[in-house]
């Protein structure tokens, strides 16, 4: 029987709310779907918080299918139990500090930590397994059954490890979420509550000592047993708990479900029609419905999360993009000319010739930004420079396919050799640029951490009885271990998620980002102004609220575009208060092709609002006809209190949950990656 568990990678995602869940989209750029609290699916979602303006967790179910697409539960007739062991891992705090592309193994053995001399995070902790979160594996069998990644259930004889169960600062992390079971006896694996807290002062964006957080990844293994004589049946998947997905209908241009399909089509053989021994095969005939479209659309739907006007032209239509004649083909050739072509990997050619350096087509007629107007994966430091995005190799070389003509257009198309569910539950998260990510980071471009195409390779649980390993890099092969995924992401992960949304970025020397400027790395002007990936962390918004109530608590007439992150203005209060943001959601999904995409579910009550005259900054009484809109936490919780009943619930759930004030250096923290702390 050739049984197959769906998704092969799976995406959990972190919540704050105790009681309420919701399941993971089943598509990519889809919705999730409503839970209750056995992970039974209830439809469409309808709110992604629940009543005290809490995050829903987002649990991803795990399904088996025999080789015909019929799936087995334990209501399948021959069907005996099906049983689920999951282990996650948060390696962070014992891995090295994130610092760009330095380390990344495909730019050659000269780039690995060592010999980059790139700091551990913790150094002086001379023991590096006692850093990691590790609960140890979870089994759990049956229909409507529970079990926690925390102390409690840890399993006998495993060497569990897990942070302070108090710290100075933040919230400890006790527990890396839980597995359930729904009525049918499918998995659903749910991560943590969005905890990190620490006993030392923040002294870093990336990674600071002492701090952990509840992000994590593991293996997922199902056995199957039947009733009618067929042998157990073994298959196993990867999860990862990533933070909230913030606007899920807006899919990246670059998704990691490219990525996974880049490294399978590169290195797997995948669709050796496309690419074998090494080589593109310039005959292969893409398909504009699969292979093109999506990329187009995807550019489009940037505009509501990122003012980057200069892409809306590439998604005009401005000629019939679905014809393959000859007579079409200077549009489209003219097209395609403005996509950079990516870089070589590594460096084949000298810095100034490498096309991902360079922002503008440029000609006679005038200057252009090309595409997609976006930072690349090292914006930030002067170590293997990557400055402008471009789409990954398998992507242009399809776009190249279709300005040359080698294209048909048919909706029933013949779809790639990857089950729906594997690219649907990783398409919505981040696959370029990479610096570090949001979910996951330039390790999932190595073939290495694959066994094979949209497989994890998984080193195999022979660390029972000594726990996982600290320090082994799995770009070198030998296959993942818990928490290998996520490690190199940043800690506590609200820093970057705070961080990591624009980028000034020089485009006239392609060899430096940076530069001393008034005793400060800053970037080297002259600069533009790009973003890093808006679909996961927005940026521009449009306010949603259309009632009378709704618009005096967010201070905003509906239409009107703002900051996303308005009023949390530093990552220390990012940290606490990450649940109170608002999720951009299709005001008008029921009619495709015109969607409208606008702020909904901030917890407006949190912040407050002054329209500052400008006088009080330019001491110029005359300049108070003129007023900046200013919105910043209000600290005094009774005042908080009085602004409604949910206000009054936040706020006990916020004096329940105990969180302690977070400390900064007394040296403060550097300057943020763009190097400027203005959030326009």
């Amino acid at each position: 029987m050739n049984l197959q568990l769906h998704p092969s990678v799976g995406v959990s995602r972190l919540g704050n709310s105790p009681d309420q869940i919701c399941l993971s989209p089943d598509a990519i750029g889809g919705l999730p779907y409503e839970g209750d609290a056995n992970g039974n699916s209830l439809g469409p979602i309808v709110s992604f918080k629940d009543g005290t303006g809490l995050i829903k967790r987002q649990g991803q179910p795990f399904k088996v299918y025999d080789g015909g697409g019929n799936e087995l539960t334990l209501q399948s007739p021959n069907v005996q139990s099906i049983t689920w062991t999951v282990h996650l891992a948060n390696k962070k705090a014992a891995w090295y500090q994130y610092n760009e592309l330095q380390g990344n193994l495909l730019y050659g053995e000269g780039n690995s930590y060592s010999s980059q001399a790139i700091p551990l995070r913790n150094l002086s902790v001379q023991n590096r397994q006692t850093l990691i979160v590790d609960p140890g594996p979870r089994t759990i069998s049956g229909a409507e059954q529970y079990i926690g990644f925390d102390v409690a259930s840890a399993p006998a004889g495993y060497p569990v490890q897990y942070p302070p169960s108090t710290v100075l600062y933040g919230t400890p992390v006790n527990t890396l979420g839980n597995l359930i079971t729904d009525s049918a006896g499918r998995l659903i694996v749910l991560g943590g509550y969005g905890n990190a807290g620490g006993n030392e002062p923040l002294t870093s964006y990336g990674g600071s000592d002492s701090w952990h957080d509840d992000i994590s990844d593991g293996p997922v293994y199902c056995s199957i047993t039947f009733n009618d004589g067929t042998p157990e049946a073994f298959l196993s998947a990867w999860v990862i708990v990533g933070s909230p997905d913030f606007a899920p209908e807006i899919v990246n241009i670059s998704n990691l479900s490219d990525t996974f399909f880049d490294v399978a089509v590169r290195h797997f053989d995948l669709v050796d029609q496309m690419y074998s021994n090494g080589s593109w095969n310039t005959g292969f005939v893409a398909n504009y419905q699969r292979d093109i479209l999506p990329i187009i659309n995807r550019i489009c739907r940037y505009q509501w999360v990122a003012n980057v006007q200069s892409m809306m032209a590439f998604a005009s239509h401005i000629f019939d993009f679905t014809d393959p004649s000859p007579a079409n083909s200077a549009n489209r050739q003219t097209y395609f000319s403005y996509f950079r072509q990516p870089d070589s990997i590594p460096e084949s050619l000298p810095p100034d010739e490498q096309p991902q350096q360079v922002l503008f087509q440029e000609s006679s007629e005038g200057y252009f930004p090309m595409m997609p107007l976006n930072s690349a994966s090292n914006s930030v430091s002067n170590v293997n420079v990557l400055k402008f995005l471009a789409l990954d190799e398998t992507q242009y070389f399809l776009l190249q396919q279709w300005a040359n003509g080698s294209f048909t257009n048919d909706p029933n198309f013949t779809p790639y050799p990857v089950n729906p569910l594997d690219m649907a539950s990783i398409g919505n998260c981040v696959g370029l640029p990479m610096c570090p990510g949001i979910e996951v980071t330039w390790s999932l471009q190595n073939p290495n951490v694959y066994a094979a195409p949209f497989t994890i390779a998984d080193m195999g649980g022979n660390y029972f009885a000594t726990g996982l390993d600290p320090s082994r890099d799995e770009c070198e092969g030998g296959g993942c271990q818990p928490g290998d995924l996520t490690k190199r992401m940043a800690c506590p992960w609200q820093a970057d998620f705070f961080q990591c949304t624009f980028q000034l970025i020089n485009f006239t020397d392609p060899t430096v980002n940076k530069a001393n400027i008034g005793g400060q790395m800053q970037p080297l002007p002259p600069t533009y102004y790009a973003y890093w990936w808006p679909p996961q962390s927005p940026w521009d918004v449009l306010v949603g609220e259309l009632s009378v109530e709704g618009q005096s608590a967010s201070h905003n007439p509906a239409g009107v575009q703002v900051n996303y992150a308005r009023g949390i203005n530093s990552f220390v209060q990012m940290v606490e208060h990450w649940s109170a943001l608002g999720f951009i959601r299709d005001q008008n999904a029921g009619t495709p092709g015109f969607p409208y995409l606008v702020e909904t579910e901030r917890v407006n009550e949190l912040f407050t609002f002054v329209d500052v005259p400008v006088g009080q900054i330019s001491g110029n009484s005359q300049d108070n006809a003129t007023t900046i809109p200013v919105y910043f936490i209000q600290e005094n919780t009774e005042v908080l209190k009085q602004k409604s009943l949910r206000a009054e619930k936040l706020v006990a759930h916020l004096e329940a949950k105990a969180f302690k004030p977070i400390v900064v250096a007394g040296d403060g923290l550097p300057l943020p990656r763009s190097g400027s702390r203005n959030r326009r």
